[in-house]
């Protein structure tokens, strides 16, 4: 039996959980769906119910039968050849979305993560929401294109941060832009011009001791306490890496339940989620990424987060 692997050529996330598979004798067939219909291939039959054929690819083939599990983590988009008027273009994308994701979607496998839920996850506004119902101190959150509601809501609080609702990382040619967590300054708020242009999210600041990433592989947790030795690291993390330190932590009872009832609303196998710990000790939920990182932590703080996927994955876990 194989592991389907769907993701993109240079994921060194992945590449991690490749390697502890075949350490294991697991059979892997890795592929993207960027590179059908060139490079890929479908060959599906509905038989009795479930769809039986296979996956080819210039070099290997796998029969959908024979795959045991699937990893999904950040496939490219679909790639074809050029020279087709651009409402050609959007009927094959489409026509390649739900037939080739459709049969793929279908497999009655275990999933780390199926598209569909991690999709879902991926609203931060419907997350946040679950979050609070499944037991997480939620901080109070803004979501609006207003900028006079904007206003309206820092009065509120001592401290207002603006976030991203996606991914972070916007390539535009040859420069790449990154936006960070941004604590609102007088000057801010003094000119929220572009805030109308499309929906914005803004959290109260939340004080924090240290952070922490906890990474959920079903019930398997690996948590990290992440403290910030500089002014930049200490509102983002993630925008100066070189004054991080780290080290493993035992998350609370109350935080390891709700986080398997986040898994459990969500439909979720794996997910990276992300605390402030306070200075009194109450952690409070940011955010879960249904597709987070954690390879650095695996080399940073020793956690053999990739050994638990791969075991999940061959169904040894």
């Amino acid at each position: 039996m194989t592991v389907l692997v769907i993701s993109g050529d240079s994921d060194p996330t992945v590449n991690r959980v490749v390697l502890e598979l075949r350490d294991r004798a697991v059979p892997v067939f890795r592929c993207d769906v960027g590179w059908f219909p060139t490079g890929l291939s479908l060959d599906a039959v509905l038989d009795e119910g479930r769809w039986r054929g296979s996956l080819t690819t210039p070099h290997r083939s796998v029969d959908l039968d024979a795959i045991r599990s699937v990893l999904f983590r950040s496939p490219t988009g679909f790639t074809f050849d050029a020279g087709v008027s651009a409402a050609e273009l959007r009927h094959m994308r489409m026509e390649a979305r739900l037939g080739l994701g459709g049969v793929l979607a279908s497999l009655p496998v275990p999933w780390c993560n199926h598209p569909a839920r991690q999709a879902d996850a991926g609203y931060k506004p419907w997350q946040l929401t679950v979050a609070a119902q499944c037991g997480f101190s939620v901080p109070t959150t803004m979501i609006t294109n207003d900028p006079k509601a904007v206003h309206r809501f820092t009065t509120d609080f001592p401290q207002v941060v603006n976030k991203v609702l996606g991914v972070n990382r916007m390539d535009d040619g040859p420069v790449t832009r990154i936006a960070y967590t941004r604590l609102l300054e007088s000057a801010d708020l003094a000119d929220l011009t572009g805030v109308e242009t499309t929906a914005h999210l803004f959290q109260e600041w939340v004080e924090k001791s240290f952070e922490v990433r906890l990474i959920a592989v079903g019930a398997t947790l690996f948590a990290v306490a992440i403290r910030a030795h500089s002014a930049a690291a200490r509102i983002d993390w993630r925008s100066d890496y070189s004054n991080l330190s780290y080290s493993v932590i035992d998350p609370p009872s109350d935080v390891v339940a709700s986080v398997g009832r986040f898994l459990t609303a969500f439909g979720l196998m794996f997910a990276a989620f992300d605390f402030v710990v306070t200075p009194s000790g109450l952690w409070r939920f940011l955010e879960a990424n249904p597709a987070g990182q954690f390879g650095w932590l695996e080399e940073a703080a020793g956690v053999p987060v990739s050994a638990a996927i791969a075991d999940m994955l061959a169904g040894t876990a």
